[in-house]
């Protein structure tokens, strides 16, 4: 009888196969390790600013209460310092008008948000200054105590201007009539209690003139309603009236403090006046008390967008001069003072 058959015997194992085998595993592994880190590293490259705050602030969009309607001269700005500030922070910025009460409303919304570093607030000096002087019972807050600022962003000239067809070619001419018609000149401001509507009690004080006020809702509206005859004059930054005047529909009679650019348009001081009128000024700003981290972040990051902002704003008839935070306190502080002690003065506070 033939044996059974044995099983067959195990090929020898090939060592060296093996351990070719498992060097070729282990250098594709490496291989996908490799690119993985290349394309992780040309990521972070692109994301730039984004991926450096991703750990930390601002980890979502952030919101911007501006406080004049869509399209004004403060709107404009603001998207400005907005489009680079996107940039810079690599997070949405969300615009949000919310004009009225003399940018009253929208510093409100601004100090009742939550202090995370996530809701900021762009605005002149009105609801910082000017109305809490001049229209304090609107004023629902402390505008030195609730509000903190990041940076300066610019300013631009106050002046009266007028349409092209009006018969005054000169201010002199302007408050010559006014004075003989008291009353009879309309002149506008973006809103009572607001820095324009005290610039023009402070021209009347000054010149000795009389006009009627009639603010409008901000924005725009000051200079439609001069266009348009519904009012005789306006009292505005010069940037406003700057694409008329280029246009030929408008003039302007009066400019404070000088413009390089204009100088052919004369200053309260230099028609023989002791006073000069307020320029406006816009900065950003932030309900007080947001973390460190933010404040960190924010303010070098709105020195880097005023500056990229200042080519375009200068073409518009402004003024653009990045200033600290300290320095906007400092300046803030001295212009609340100077203008409550006016406003006492001529009537426009009872202290």
């Amino acid at each position: 009888m033939q044996p059974a058959l044995a099983s067959a015997p195990r090929a020898p194992r090939n060592e060296s196969v093996d351990l070719c085998r498992t060097r070729v595993y282990t250098a594709s592994q490496m291989t996908r390790f490799f690119f993985f880190l290349f394309l992780l590293m040309v990521s972070l490259c692109t994301l730039g600013p984004r991926a450096s705050f991703a750990a930390g602030y601002p980890d979502h969009p952030i919101q911007m209460i501006i406080p004049y309607p869509a399209g004004g001269q403060g709107d404009t700005a603001c998207r400005m310092l907005i489009e680079e500030l996107d940039k810079l922070l690599g997070t949405r910025i969300i615009p949000n008008n919310r004009p009225g009460a003399g940018t009253v409303l929208g510093a409100d919304a601004a100090v009742r948000a939550k202090k995370d570093g996530y809701t900021l607030f762009y605005a002149s000096a009105s609801p910082v200054i000017y109305v809490p002087i001049t229209n304090p019972e609107v004023v629902h807050y402390d505008p030195a105590r609730d509000l903190e600022p990041l940076g300066f962003h610019f300013l631009l000239p106050t002046v009266v201007g007028v349409r092209a067809d009006a018969p005054w070619k000169t201010f002199s001419e302007f408050v010559d009539y006014a004075k003989k018609n008291p009353g009879k000149i309309r002149m506008t401001s973006v809103g009572v209690g607001s820095f324009t509507h005290f610039a023009i009690e402070l021209l009347q004080s000054i010149t000795g003139i009389k006009v009627t006020h009639v603010p409008y809702e901000g924005g725009e509206s000051v200079v439609t309603g001069v266009l348009g005859k519904h009012v005789e004059a306006a009292l505005d930054g010069y940037g406003k009236f700057k694409p008329h005047v280029d246009a030929g529909r408008m003039r302007i009679l009066l400019i404070d403090p000088k413009l390089p650019s204009r100088p052919e348009i004369p200053t309260l001081r230099q028609l023989g006046y002791k006073q000069s009128l307020p320029a406006t000024w816009f900065a950003l700003w932030a309900p007080a008390g947001i973390p460190d981290e933010a404040k960190k972040v924010l303010i070098p990051a709105v020195e880097k967008a005023v500056k990229a902002t200042k080519p375009k704003l200068e073409q518009m008839g402004h003024i653009c001069e990045y200033k600290s935070p300290a320095e906007v306190v400092k300046l803030r502080d001295e212009e609340y003072k100077q203008i409550y002690d006016i406003a006492v003065r001529i009537g426009l506070h009872k202290p």
